[in-house]
């Protein structure tokens, strides 16, 4: 029998005490308003016509008596002349007794019997309430006695069904990392092959890679093929205000494990426990130094545990303590990185099973179109593209529907509540087109998609959409010249046409500004600093978004940090200057593709081509002048 909580059975002990309390109340609240006479007073009041009305029971009789005199002996003193009060008393054997009541005038009824029902009304039910009002309190209070009496339990859920329904097939665009973790899964379902050569799983699995790659989904797969019990928490469940309340759990969970060996534990997000550790001020510090002491322990530590697999996902694995990464702990790291070409595709294909695709879609093209999108960005794309085809009523979703969802993606959503004025529109086309022509005209840089004015986002009025030929893993001096000077096109444009400039130019300044930064102080790739790396850089590069990260932390002396800044300036004024050598000898394509940009709003890069002389498929970029030859010689 199980053991009543210690809450319940404080409880048990005032129901007796409830019974006597009630029974006391009912009764004094009876002597207090009801006032008991002898039966031969009953009847003097019975022929003085004062007995107002009579219940008449099996043992007593009951009613109400109204005093028409001040007759002190009736009233016994308590009563005065025209008062009522309530009587009570005893029945005796009296046949006459309802003919005098009928001669007196007396309304008076016959009470039948008590039964269980009028005991129940009387008794059980106020108790009924007053127990659940109790439960009520006790429930709370007990509340509050856990949240501190439960500090040291581990807060890990064990998933019960052991199909998880996730499984490999699932889970695709990484396939190196699930031939890691296959051997995981042979290993707890034929754990005597192993054995048997004297083989050791790692104890322990890390999962890293940018947000989104799918990590938890990995560590779901895996439980789904081992078909073995999975806790799953996060490394900010073991952390708390108190200092020994996360080491508490740790112990806890790996206590519940060994009951369910051989099994999984999944920890998400592992830097919020796993920081390297140092000297710290501060209960919280403290509180996760020992969180970090007791999971190195139960690892490997005095006592093995066997048949224990802890997987865990990070994305900042910097900063992981290094007696968490060696061998014996986390044995294996696993990267879960940003899918390639074929990777995105077959995402796509895993997210579209479930959804009416149109004839005219093509899957390859929007993975040739999504660089750098992980499995939740291609996602949630999908998801995009399934309600803008549910908004205009179809019941398919098309290629267009797709095309626009990674748009809005990338871009943001179309403002279309924001108006521009015609020459706000002028300025902002022939920035755009400037863009495009000085990528087109470039040999190193990605082909240009799309030409847009619509705004989109909080800030864009206005995007020019390059997509890559392939996948790249490298660049060259070469191609981030050319990124250089496709992100000064739009600037150099609105100065070759306006001679004046704007503000549109803001986001392409930085983007620019940090692509010659990162030449001259990651890359090795300036004339004056040369191969000296004179910065490091603040963030993971598993943080780091799909554009040039500007966060760095100077490595160098003053005078060094001169010549960077000055030779940076050189490459931008440089790029800058043969963006506008461009435009220049291109400027009647400049400006007829800006009119056909005004006109439709969009242009795509069949459109493009068509305007500028070239055939879609054309890879190679119209020749370059003397001039262009000239400053692309002092670049170089």
């Amino acid at each position: 029998m199980p053991a009543i909580p210690p809450r319940w059975k404080f409880a048990f002990w005032y129901v007796p005490l409830l019974f006597i309390l009630l029974w006391l109340g009912l009764g004094a609240f009876a002597r207090t308003n009801v006032r008991t006479i002898p039966y031969n007073e009953f009847k003097d009041h019975v022929r003085h016509k004062e007995v107002v009305e009579a219940v008449i029971r099996e043992d007593s009789i009951e009613g109400r008596i109204h005093l028409q005199t001040n007759d002190v002996a009736h009233a016994e003193g308590k009563a005065a002349g025209g008062e009522s009060f309530l009587f009570r008393t005893g029945r005796v054997e009296d046949p006459k007794l309802a003919e005098e009541l009928q001669d007196a005038g007396v309304k008076y009824v016959g009470a039948p019997r008590n039964s269980w029902l009028q005991f129940l009304s009387a008794w059980l039910l106020p108790l009924l309430v007053l127990g659940l009002m109790w439960s009520m309190f006790s429930r709370k209070m007990g509340k509050a006695g856990e949240s501190i009496l439960t500090f040291g339990k581990s807060r890990a859920e064990l998933v019960a069904d052991r199909n998880t329904g996730v499984s490999f097939p699932d889970v695709a665009g990484c396939d190196e990392a699930k031939y890691e973790l296959q051997e995981v899964v042979d290993f707890l379902k034929n754990p005597r092959r192993y054995q048997s050569l004297g083989a050791k799983i790692p104890k322990g699995v890390l999962l890293v890679g940018p947000p989104g790659t799918g990590k938890t989904l990995l560590a779901k797969a895996v439980a789904g093929e081992a078909r073995a019990p999975f806790f799953s928490l996060s490394g900010s469940d073991f952390v708390e205000m108190f200092v020994g309340v996360g080491a508490a759990r740790v112990r806890d969970l790996f206590k519940q494990a060994k009951t369910q060996a051989p099994c999984i534990i999944f920890i998400d997000e592992l830097d919020a426990i796993g920081r390297q550790r140092g000297i710290h001020v501060g209960a919280v510090n403290d509180e996760r130094e020992q969180t970090l002491n007791q999971l190195l322990a139960e690892m490997d530590g005095f006592e093995p545990n066997v048949g224990i697999i802890l997987l865990a996902a990070t994305n900042r694995p910097e900063i992981l303590d290094r007696a968490l990464l060696r061998p014996g702990r986390f044995d294996r790291q696993v990267v879960v990185d940003a899918p390639d070409l074929d990777g995105r595709e077959a995402i796509l294909k895993v997210h579209t099973r479930n959804k009416p695709l149109g004839d005219d879609v093509v899957l390859r093209n929007i993975a040739k179109a999504t660089p750098g999108f992980s499995g939740a960005d291609l996602a949630n794309a999908l998801n995009e593209a399934a309600l803008l085809a549910a908004r205009r009523g179809a019941r398919q979703i098309s290629q267009k529907d797709m095309e626009d969802a990674v748009e809005k993606v990338v871009a943001g959503p179309e403002r279309k509540s924001r108006r521009l004025s015609e020459d706000e529109k002028r300025r902002v086309a022939y920035h755009e087109v400037g863009h495009a022509l000085v990528a087109a005209y470039s040999k190193h840089a990605d082909p240009v998609h799309k030409i847009s004015i619509i705004p989109r986002g909080r800030a864009a009025l206005g995007y020019t959409m390059q997509l890559p030929t392939g996948e790249q893993f490298l660049m060259s001096r070469s191609e981030i010249l050319d990124r250089i000077r496709g992100a000064l096109g739009g600037r150099a444009a609105e100065e070759e046409i306006f001679h004046e400039v704007t503000t549109g130019a803001e986001n392409d300044l930085e983007r620019a500004t940090t692509l010659a930064r990162q030449m001259v102080c990651l890359f090795g790739m300036g004339e004056k600093v040369g191969l000296a790396r004179c910065a490091q850089r603040q963030t993971s590069p598993f943080l780091m978004g799909r554009g040039p990260d500007g966060s760095f932390q100077r490595d160098c002396s003053e005078k060094t940090a001169e010549e960077i800044d000055q030779e940076v300036r050189l490459i931008l004024d440089r790029a800058y200057a043969e963006a506008r050598e461009i435009l220049a000898l291109h400027r009647r394509e400049l400006d007829l593709v800006t009119d056909e940009l005004l006109k439709h709003e969009t242009l795509d890069a069949e459109m493009l081509n068509r305007l500028i002389g070239r055939r879609t498929d054309e890879h190679e970029r119209y020749p370059v002048s003397k001039e262009q030859t000239a400053l692309k010689a002092d670049l170089g």
